[in-house]
Order: structure tokens, then sequence, then C-alpha cells
């Protein structure tokens, strides 16, 4: 049976805007990506967590929400809030980009087990990755039948996929771009775009509306 491409369209983009925003789990894999060191079970680690996150909110919380209506209006509700203030403060940061500081790294290389203990605990470590994935995607993907909820966890997976193992090997190509504040403003830009977009559709699907 195919997937339903509208969930799973929002999930890539929803997981995609969540996911490229500056942060330590992005900054540490983009740095040693830089350096070519351990990229591929650096960049596993990093996917793996966040399809174990997802799977979890969208199979655990989701399946609370899709049991209680109320719980499915709220989480509707709430999850759409949440997308517009957090478009608004992707706008906000367009108009005054920062930029990632690639080149700060320890003189002295982390052997392969320190370097994936330091990326687990800033993965695991990180409470937004929490909110992300097990509470937001969680929360949304609750609003879905089970088969549309499944195509949703899975197009944020993929999101998480595409993201980190480009992100890692890619890092040698990306790193001037990522040193100019106009690469995020685009980026901050396309993400609030694409987070009112997803708002609009969850309110759009709101019961009452």
């Amino acid at each position: 049976m195919a997937l339903p491409l509208s969930a799973l369209g929002q999930g890539f983009g929803l997981g995609g805007s969540l996911i490229v925003a500056i942060g330590a789990q992005n900054a540490y894999l983009l740095r040693q990506g830089l350096k070519r060191q351990y990229v591929l079970p650096l960049a596993t680690i990093c996917f793996l967590s966040d399809a174990l996150l997802i799977a979890l909110g969208a199979g655990g919380f989701g399946t609370l929400v899709q049991s209680n209506p109320g719980f499915v209006t709220a989480a509707t509700w709430i999850g759409a809030l949440f997308l517009l203030v957090y478009g608004g403060k992707s706008a906000y940061a367009a108009l005054k980009p920062g930029t990632l500081d690639v080149d700060a790294a320890p003189a002295t290389p982390p052997t392969r087990t320190q370097a994936m203990l330091t990326c687990l605990a800033v993965t695991w470590l990180n409470p937004h990755v929490y909110l992300d994935t097990v509470l937001l995607l969680g929360g949304i993907a609750g609003k879905y039948a089970l088969p549309e909820r499944a195509s949703f966890a899975v197009g944020a997976m993929l999101a998480s996929c595409c993201w980190f193992y480009s992100l890692g090997y890619g890092a040698a190509k990306l790193a001037p771009l990522f040193r100019k504040p106009m690469t995020w403003r685009v980026l901050d830009a396309v993400i609030a775009i694409i987070m009112w977009a997803i708002a609009a559709s969850l309110l759009r699907s709101a019961p009452g509306v």
C-alpha cells in the first residue's frame, strides 16, 4: 500500500524545518565533517536517535492523542500555535541572521569513542529534541489515523536522514556558506514559510473550523 503523500510531505517538511536550526548537535556534526572524522557513525547516531524519538512520539504520544478527541483538538491548536510562534522566530532570525563558527574545536582530535559519546550527549541531553520530536511531531501525528500517522513519521525520519548525512558528508562544501549571514537569512526565511504553511494546514483541519 502506498504511503499517503500528503502526510508524508507534511512530516518531511516539518521534520526538516525543525532539524536544520543552528544547534549543538548540528554544529558538532558539521565540525567533525569538516575534519572528515567519524562522519558515518556520528551521522548514524544523530539519525537513529531522531528516528527513535519520532517513532516514540508518533506511536506513543500520537496514539494517546488520537484516542481522546479532546486531545486531538488541543494538540492541533497547540501545534499550530507553536508553529506560528516558531515560524515568527525564524522570520525574525532572517532579519538578524547569525553565523555558525565551524572552526572552534579542541586541539587534540577525539578518539572514535569520545566523538560518539559527545554526539550522544549533545543529542540526548538537549531538551529541545524531546519538544520537537516526541511532543510536537507526536502531537501533530496524533491527528492522523494510523496509516497516515505512520506516513507522517516516515516523512520526518526521511528529512532527518537526508539532513544528517548531507551535513556530515557535505560539510567541506557547505562550510563556506554557513559562515555567511545571508545563508542563514535565506534558510530561516524558508523555515518560517514552511512552518506557517503547515500551521495553516493544521488550522484548516481543526474541529469547528
